[in-house]
């Protein structure tokens, strides 16, 4: 394989191998090394290794250096972890969708909570017990909803529809089975594959599928209405619109969620990013009164739907707007818990300054990736909210990812403790 044109070759040359022990984990699911340097005797450089396991030795092959670390391909594991078991899907390592599927379940969790306390420290500078992470009840066939791509056919090649290879923004794998997701989702996923590449010269650009399930019905447009049942709540909402895919785990995780906001005394709850109302239904009988704000009035108006539907008559939606998103809310402060659950890049700096200015009593922050998650925690510490607990949910099994709720009362500082490893990266690509 030719060297790519931007590879730096130092400190090591293009494809050079090398041997080493797997130390940790880093956040992005990768397996992390030392090496000494040509000429120096210590093991110091730092060298990324994805599908490597801690306690492994193995043989890698570096394909990118950069300032402070490198990153090489696995060659070969020299000596195994006890931890390492045989992938499911005969495309892990190639995939680019898991990164744990050779790593027993029960240390997927360990890890993971150990990840998160690691962020704890060296993002927020706080040393918190974090409680062991909370299984999903189904290890494998839990997503309810999947993206494959393909992109525009070009005569006399293949067609993949799948996902990203591992390793690459643009390169798609041909992934005719998922076994993360529902075996219902795979049934229809061979028949809508079939469908596409019986019609490939129809297409003159690439596209993304839909497939999402809900009550053993699996639905393929954008636009359909989606009726989820969590606990004894059916909520409804557009399939394209942003909706938590594991549905087997959603009732302890949401039970979780109301009980940390009911625990604060508060008798009015806020739920700040409510979509189709999730959170403020499933929390809605435990408090007075419950208010949904949401940016998008299409959500808004699904959420009011459901609220109808299930008889919540407490429960009360409206749209907000970005810039005043508690305008018009006559909760009292200090009576009020407010549930986040923010996108992926955290809250940003105007909503964070309105939740402060109008300072409930707790909020129950909750995250798919606790390393913004921690970093806006900082803010809320600095705000003057103390950290009481600290609850991961394996939503995503098989995968580095994971949601993760955090609740905050007003009041001092807790003492920060001693500091943890942790490795922070940016993806490949």
């Amino acid at each position: 394989m030719a060297k790519p044109k931007k590879f730096k070759d130092v400190p090591f040359a293009y494809h050079t191998e090398l041997e080493l022990e797997i130390a940790t984990l880093t956040n992005l699911g990768s397996g992390l090394g030392r090496v000494a340097l040509p000429g120096e005797t210590a093991a110091q450089w730092v060298v990324m290794v994805p599908f490597a396991l801690p306690g492994e030795r193995v043989r890698v092959r570096v394909f990118r250096n950069h300032k402070n670390f490198s990153e090489a391909d696995l060659v070969a594991v020299l000596t195994p972890s006890p931890s390492r078991v045989p992938a499911t899907c005969p495309l892990f390592g190639r995939c680019g969708g898991c990164q744990y599927q050779h790593l027993a379940y029960a240390d997927q969790l360990a890890w993971k909570q150990r990840q998160v306390s690691e962020l704890l420290q060296h993002l927020a500078g706080v040393s918190f017990p974090v409680a062991p992470v909370i299984a999903s009840p189904r290890a494998l066939g839990y997503r309810s909803k999947i993206t494959p791509h393909f992109n525009p056919p070009r005569e006399g090649l293949p067609m993949p529809i799948g996902f990203l290879r591992q390793g690459t923004r643009f390169d798609l794998l041909d992934v005719p089975h998922c076994p993360i997701a529902t075996p219902a989702i795979n049934t229809r996923l061979t028949a809508v594959r079939a469908d596409v590449l019986a019609r490939r010269a129809d297409y003159t650009r690439g596209a993304t599928l839909l497939l999402r399930e809900a009550g053993g019905e699996v639905t393929t447009g954008y636009d359909t209405v989606i009726t989820e049942v969590v606990g004894g709540l059916r909520l409804r909402f557009l399939a394209r619109d942003f909706f938590q895919n594991n549905p087997f785990i959603l009732p302890a995780f949401t039970d979780y969620v109301r009980a940390q906001a009911a625990a604060s005394g508060a008798r009015f709850l806020v739920d700040a990013y409510c979509g189709s109302g999730l959170f403020a239904l499933t929390a809605a009988p435990a408090f007075t009164q419950v208010a949904g704000i949401e940016l998008s009035a299409s959500s808004v108006a699904f959420a009011r739907e459901n609220a109808a539907a299930n008889g919540c008559a407490n429960a009360t939606f409206q749209a907000g707007d970005a810039a005043a998103i508690f305008q018009g809310l006559t909760f009292p402060p200090a009576d009020t818990a407010v549930v986040i659950d923010p996108p992926r890049k955290g809250c940003d700096g105007v909503f964070l300054a309105q939740l402060f200015a109008f300072g409930p009593r707790a909020v129950v922050y909750v995250s798919c990736d606790p390393a913004t998650q921690m970093r806006d925690l900082k803010e809320f510490l600095a705000a003057g909210y103390t950290l009481t607990a600290v609850q991961p949910f394996d939503l995503f099994p098989q995968t580095r990812h994971l949601e993760c709720v955090l609740t905050l009362v007003r009041g001092p500082q807790p003492a920060a403790g001693l500091p943890n490893e942790l490795v922070l990266l940016p993806p490949r690509g």
